[in-house]
C-alpha cells in the first residue's frame, strides 16, 4: 500500500521547508541569496557603462576589488558575531547594510562614492553569507538541510540566466544606476520574510559555548581582506607591480590564515579541517575555469561573447539539477556524494583539454561543463551539509567563515595563477591547457581526501 501524498520522504522534507512554520523563512532565505546573485551578475554587465560614465576606465577593477575585500572582512567578523550573539541581529543588519550599499552605489556621481557603496555591499554580503548558515543550523532539522542547500543553489540559476541580459537592457534603456536601485525593494521584502524566524529564535542560549576568542582577529581579518583583494587585482594586471603585489599578498595571507582557519586544514585533518579544505579545492577548480572559459572560446575559437557564455549557463543548470536531486535523497552518505562531485568536476575540466588548444573542438565545452556543473551541485551541497553536521552551536559562524575564506582565497590564487601563465606564455591556446592541468590535479586531490570529511570516530575506550 502506498503512503498518502505528502507523507513519503520527499513529502516530509518538503513540509519541513514549506510548512506553515517555515514557509516565510525559506522564501526569505532564497530571496536573500537571489539578491546577492542578481547583484553579482548584473554589476559585471553594467560595469563598462558605469566606469565610462564616471570617467575612470583605469579603475575598472576597483569596484570588484573593493567588494571582495569588504566581503572577506565581513565574513570573518560576521562569523564571530554569530557565534557569540546568535544570528538574530546579523541576519537583519547584513541585508540592510547591503541595501544601504545599493542606494549609495546607485546614486553615485563619482568613483569615490561608488567604491563606498561597494564596500558596504561587501560587508553586508559577507556577514549575510555566514548568518544564513547559522540560521539554517538553528531552524531546519538535519534531514531537511540537503534540500535547503538545493534551494540555495537553485537561487543562483535565474540570476545566471536573466541577470546579464536584464542588466544590459536596464543600462541601455534607463541607466546603470537602476541595476543597483532596482534591487532595493527585494531587500525590504526578504528582510520582512526572515524577520518572523529571527523573532522565534529568541536570545542566544546562555549555556552555548562559542569558539574561544583569538587574539588579533580583527587584524587577521584585515590582513586577509587586503591579501585576497591584492591577489584579485594582481590577477588582472600582467605587470611587475602586480607580481610584487601578489608576493606581498601571500606574505599577509599566511599569518592571517593561521588565525582564521581551523587547525589541520593544510594537512587534511579529519572532519571540519578537510571540509574547509574541500571547499577551497572545489571552488578554486570550478570558479577559475568559469573565469577563463569565455576567454578560451572567444580568443582561441573566435566565438562571440554571447555564445561563449552558453557553457556557463549549462554548468549552472547542471549545478542546480544535481543539487536539487541530492536534496531529495537525505540518507545518501555525503562523503561519497562529495567524491562523486569532485570526480565529475575533474572529468569536466579534463574534457576542456580537448577544447583549449588551437586544434580543440569548441562545442565539447557544452557537455563537459555540464558534467562539471553536476559535480558542483553534488559536492558543494555535500560540503555545506557536512559543515553544519559537525559544528557545535557556538562554532557554526567560525566554521562557515573559514569555509568562505577558503573559497575566496583559493579562487583568487588560481585566477592569479592563470593570469601569470597568460603573461608568461602569451597565447591562451598555450597557457590555458597548462592551467587546466593544474586544476584537474586540485579536483583529483579533492576526490582522494573526500573520505576524510566524515566526522572523526571517537577513540575506543
Amino acid at each position: 500500500m502506498s503512503a498518502p501524498p505528502g507523507t513519503g520522504p520527499t513529502g516530509r522534507v518538503r513540509s519541513e521547508l514549506f510548512g506553515p512554520n517555515r514557509r516565510a523563512t525559506t522564501i526569505g532565505l532564497v530571496l536573500l541569496i537571489s539578491l546577492v546573485a542578481f547583484e553579482a551578475m548584473g554589476v559585471g554587465t553594467a560595469m563598462p557603462a558605469l566606469v565610462a560614465d564616471l570617467g575612470a576606465v583605469s579603475m575598472y577593477s576597483w569596484p570588484f576589488v573593493a567588494f571582495m575585500a569588504a566581503a572577506v572582512f565581513g565574513t570573518v567578523l560576521g562569523g564571530r558575531w554569530c557565534d557569540v550573539s546568535g544570528p538574530r541581529v546579523p541576519l537583519v543588519a547584513a541585508p540592510v547594510l547591503f541595501g544601504v550599499g545599493l542606494v549609495v552605489a546607485g546614486t553615485a556621481g563619482s568613483m569615490t562614492q561608488l567604491l563606498a557603496g561597494r564596500v558596504l555591499q561587501g560587508l553586508g554580503a559577507g556577514t549575510q553569507a555566514v548568518a544564513v548558515y547559522v540560521l539554517i543550523a538553528a531552524v531546519y532539522p538535519q534531514r531537511a538541510r540537503p534540500a535547503v542547500f538545493g534551494l540555495i543553489s537553485s537561487a543562483w540559476v535565474l540570476p545566471a540566466l536573466i541577470g546579464p541580459p536584464v542588466a544590459g537592457v536596464v543600462t541601455e534603456r534607463l541607466s546603470w544606476h537602476w541595476v543597483f536601485l532596482g534591487l532595493v525593494p527585494v531587500v525590504l521584502l526578504a528582510v520582512s520574510l526572515v524577520l518572523p524566524a529571527v523573532r522565534r529564535l529568541g536570545p542566544p542560549d546562555p549555556g552555548r559555548v562559542a569558539t574561544p576568542a583569538r587574539r588579533g582577529l580583527a587584524a587577521a581579518a584585515l590582513g586577509a581582506a587586503t591579501g585576497v583583494s591584492a591577489l584579485s587585482w594582481a590577477s588582472q594586471h600582467a605587470t611587475v607591480t602586480a607580481a610584487v603585489a601578489a608576493v606581498a599578498a601571500v606574505v599577509l595571507l599566511v599569518p592571517s590564515m593561521r588565525r582564521l582557519l581551523p587547525s589541520g586544514v593544510f594537512r587534511g585533518g579529519r572532519g571540519i579541517p578537510t571540509v574547509v579544505a574541500g571547499r577551497g579545492l572545489l571552488a578554486g577548480a570550478f570558479f577559475t575555469v568559469n573565469a577563463y572559459l569565455p576567454l578560451m572560446l572567444t580568443s582561441t575559437h573566435r566565438w562571440s561573447l554571447a555564445i561563449a557564455g552558453v557553457p556557463l549557463i549549462v554548468g549552472s543548470l547542471g549545478w542546480s539539477a544535481a543539487s536539487a536531486w541530492q536534496g531529495r535523497h537525505p540518507d545518501l552518505p555525503r562523503p561519497t556524494l562529495l567524491r562523486v562531485g569532485f570526480s565529475c568536476v575533474a572529468a569536466g575540466i579534463a574534457g576542456l583539454l580537448l577544447v583549449a588548444p588551437a586544434w580543440g573542438v569548441p562545442w565539447l565545452a557544452l557537455p563537459v561543463w555540464g558534467v562539471a556543473g553536476v559535480g558542483m551541485g553534488l559536492g558543494y551541497s555535500s560540503l555545506s551539509y557536512l559543515l553544519l553536521q559537525q559544528s557545535g552551536a557556538g562554532d557554526v559562524g567560525f566554521h562557515t567563515s573559514a569555509a568562505q575564506m577558503s573559497d575566496q582565497l583559493s579562487t583568487a590564487t588560481m585566477i592569479g595563477a592563470g593570469g601569470a601563465l597568460l603573461a608568461l606564455l602569451g597565447s591562451p591556446a598555450v597557457a590555458l591547457p597548462v592551467l587546466l592541468g593544474l586544476l584537474v590535479g586540485l579536483a583529483v586531490l579533492g576526490a582522494v581526501i573526500a573520505g576524510r570529511t566524515a566526522r572523526p570516530q571517537p577513540a575506543a575506550g
